[in-house]
């Protein structure tokens, strides 16, 4: 009385933000990644903040990285939009805008549902480690450039 073939259950976009918003704020693995929502008020989940500390022995050791995440109304089926608020210097990096180039970056590039937020931001860090990108010289600590985020509103980040 089996049926042939197996059924998937695909979670709507609300409750899989949800799961990621509350694993987001449990903290992840070691602490040097985090993320969370933007704005509390965002009833569709869109827009999101993430923070990556650069791994150790690599010209990013030390440093904070604020990124931005973009889920559009068609995530998880399609990635974000990914951009780092602080300058980074990366292979995968656009250096004008500060956005991740899903053709640079394998898991955007190839992306699936089953991948999270969470997911991208661990990418990024191992990618930080990469022989490519471990020794890149990096943009003076701060000494900031405004980014504009979705909202066109300017964000500085200054690390102390």
């Amino acid at each position: 009385m089996g049926s042939e073939g197996s059924s998937r259950v695909v979670v709507p976009r609300n409750f899989r933000l949800l799961e990621e918003l509350e694993r987001g704020e449990k903290g992840i693995g070691d602490g040097t990644v985090s993320y969370g929502m933007d704005d509390a008020d965002d009833v569709y989940m869109q827009s999101w903040t993430g923070t990556i500390i650069g791994p150790p022995n690599t010209v990013h050791e030390g440093r904070i990285y604020q990124l931005k995440l973009f889920c559009g109304k068609d995530y998880p089926d399609n990635p974000p939009s990914v951009r780092f608020q602080t300058r980074i210097n990366m292979s995968c990096v656009n250096q004008e805008t500060g956005m991740v180039e899903p053709s640079l970056f394998p898991m955007l590039a190839n992306w699936q549902r089953e991948c999270t937020m969470e997911d991208i931001l661990m990418q990024l860090k191992k990618e930080m480690m990469s022989p490519q990108n471990r020794k890149l010289a990096q943009p003076p600590e701060g000494n900031e450039d405004a980014r504009v985020d979705h909202k066109g509103i300017v964000l500085r980040c200054c690390i102390l």
